[in-house]
């Protein structure tokens, strides 16, 4: 998956949707449906990561439309506090091996893997779309 480097080297903005720049659900968002075929999910360009209760709410409305699961390809990653949403990530197979593929504006991008994810980030909702 040679694809997730092209991201690793974008910046961080907030209510950036690419290509060099993309905040924690712009990069979502064009990962999963660019190089997993997943379908396109609405841009929310306008709700920033200073807004956590209009970031909550484009959570919500997009997790009426998949159901909860597992960790697996091209699952979304919501990092919840309480019942705040503050962080969404990408799960990615890398030769059998489940990694994050997140960015954020005091790391910026990286692909992880999914133990230390969940080491760092105790409260996890995964999500894919509806079978």
């Amino acid at each position: 998956m040679e694809w997730i480097n092209t991201y690793l080297s974008c910046r961080y903005e907030d209510g950036a949707r690419g290509p060099e720049m993309f905040d924690c659900w712009g990069l979502v968002r064009d990962a999963r449906h660019r190089h997993l075929g997943k379908r396109l999910l609405p841009s929310w360009g306008h709700v920033r990561n200073t807004e956590p209760k209009d970031f909550t709410r484009a959570y919500r409305a997009e997790a009426e439309h998949m159901e909860m699961c597992q960790a697996e390809q091209g699952a979304i990653a919501a990092v919840m506090r309480g019942h705040i949403c503050v962080h969404v990530a990408l799960v990615v197979d890398l030769g059998g091996r489940l990694k994050v593929l997140e960015i954020n504006p005091k790391r910026g991008a990286r692909c992880i893997p999914l133990h230390q994810w969940e080491r760092d980030h105790i409260n996890v909702i995964y999500y894919r779309d509806r079978q």
